[in-house]
């Protein structure tokens, strides 16, 4: 096959790193040329213009928006703005429903089958090979490239049906991701509160039954107070928000999550009020922990602990 690769941040660069070390040929074409010539040492062919990759058999994307999407593939210069196309496209990036649903009708117009494939993970998920990833979209072409998926998410790869079924799986998926992070953080400040060692807690809760990948990747960061930048709080509550659209156009009731969007709400509140605001906004969700802290009258200190994530390879 011939295989294109575009969007070489901070998810797609590992993701595409995966597909390179399985074997296959891959052409990166990226915004900002310099990370896609990081992949050149891993055997990457780099692509000068996005067009470029308009006969690619399979085209993989990860970007932030679909707006970005749009534009790659029906902008000036765009994958689609001459004659060619791409005979399947597999999108890995979290966008709404309908901005999916537009781009697979303008790909398939070109006799692009085109593959919602979101992925659940952050970038040491994929360095460690613990990412996973949900697909629909036509099944034949989903069995084309269901090997090259193996390689980005030797996890798990879950095909769940035709049109946007992925999208409303991610979405879901997130929310949780948010009712987890947050009660998490609340249950161990509860515990700090009554005099319990965050680290001592949070290894507690992970050899527990409700211990998961994700308690226990992010409890480093919530004992040592390190937010270097997985997933930031915006993208989190762009999700929710997302999650609670599609909850309203479904009928069903969300008040958990409504709350959550609530405590994500307040954090943007009580970073405003820092001198740092701008940046530390930026930083990672688990952030969200010196919000619940300050609502609860207490100022966290680092515990400077080693704690394992589990993804230490």
């Amino acid at each position: 096959m011939k295989i294109g690769w575009i969007g070489v941040g901070r998810m797609g660069h590992p993701m595409a790193a995966r597909l390179l070390k399985s074997g296959q040929p891959v052409t990166v074409w990226n915004r900002t040329p310099q990370k896609a010539a990081a992949l050149a040492e891993h055997g990457a062919a780099i692509a000068a213009r996005r067009d470029d990759l308009a006969d690619a058999d399979v085209i993989f994307t990860m970007l932030s928006t679909g707006k970005d999407l749009q534009e790659v593939y029906f902008g000036a210069g765009g994958i689609i703005a001459g004659g060619r196309s791409p005979k399947i496209a597999v999108d890995c990036s979290t966008i709404g429903e309908e901005e999916s649903r537009s781009l697979r009708q303008q790909l398939a117009a070109r006799q692009t089958q085109f593959l919602a494939a979101p992925v659940s993970g952050n970038p040491r998920c994929v360095a460690v090979g613990k990412l996973s990833t949900v697909v629909s979209g036509p099944k034949e072409a989903f069995d084309q490239v269901k090997p090259l998926l193996e390689a980005i998410a030797p996890r798990g790869v879950s095909y769940v049906g035709e049109g946007e079924l992925a999208r409303a799986c991610k979405f879901a998926h997130n929310v949780f991701l948010a009712a987890v992070i947050e009660n998490l953080i609340e249950v161990t400040i509860l515990a700090q509160k009554v005099g319990v060692p965050r680290h001592a807690f949070l290894q507690f809760m992970n050899n527990s039954v409700l211990g998961s990948i994700f308690t226990q990747y992010k409890s480093p960061a919530l004992v040592n107070l390190d937010f270097t930048t997985t997933f930031t709080p915006a993208l989190l509550r762009k999700d929710v928000d997302l999650g609670l659209e599609i909850a309203r156009k479904a009928g069903v009731s969300m008040p958990i999550t409504a709350a959550i969007r609530e405590v994500l709400q307040a954090h943007f509140g009580l970073a405003s009020r820092r001198p740092d605001a701008a940046a530390y906004v930026e930083k990672d969700f688990a952030a969200l922990i010196e919000t619940l802290a300050s609502m609860a009258g207490m100022t966290l200190q680092s515990e400077n602990v080693n704690v394992p994530s589990g993804l230490e390879g």
